[in-house]
């Protein structure tokens, strides 16, 4: 059986969720300022957590305190050139996650490239397409799959991904019914 990570998005300065044993990745929203991005990445690395950077702009004015990015290349008409683009520019060693559009070819496309994980972003209007995407997407292919869930009301147990992105607000809800269960 396959443990699910999440990545927590931090939208607003918040220390508290560093705390947190079960959350090992955290995803900063790019609005977020250079004291606090820095700050935070601090204390992160001095507890083996890892700090992903939301867009190459951000990313690249920031590099020094990000372990990698998630870029969205969900537009893109040419996966290809920017994923092998990105790669010279972030190196080899820097996490890479890529937002691929909800289609099986693009996420073909996108996965040939390599990056170290692939995102789908997850909404309840349309969930039942979506959850096949990330069921056939699992079945076929070895690179690691994150659902983005970008509504409140997206049931978990109901998604299959190895990865979940939450917001904090996600994440405290399904804090609060993990431990109802205990």
């Amino acid at each position: 059986m396959t443990i699910r990570k999440n990545i927590i998005k931090i939208e607003q300065e918040n220390f508290e969720l560093l705390k947190n044993d079960e959350i090992e990745c955290f995803l900063l929203a790019n609005s977020l300022p250079e004291a606090f991005v820095k700050s935070f990445k601090k204390q992160a690395e001095s507890l083996d957590k890892i700090v992903l950077a939301e867009g190459e702009a951000f990313f690249m004015q920031h590099k020094a305190f990000f372990d990698g990015l998630i870029v969205d290349l969900s537009k893109s008409e040419a996966i290809k050139d920017e994923m092998q683009n990105l790669r010279e520019t972030v190196g080899k060693e820097t996490f890479l996650g890529v937002i691929s559009r909800p289609r099986r070819h693009e996420a073909m496309i996108v996965s040939e490239n390599e990056p170290d994980f692939i995102v789908f972003k997850v909404w309840c209007d349309g969930f039942e397409r979506q959850k096949e995407l990330l069921d056939w997407y699992g079945e076929f292919f070895l690179i690691q799959q994150a659902a983005y869930l970008m509504d409140d009301d997206i049931e978990l147990s109901q998604v299959s991904s190895d990865i979940i992105i939450l917001n904090e607000k996600n994440f405290k809800i399904l804090v609060d019914k993990k431990q109802s269960l205990d």
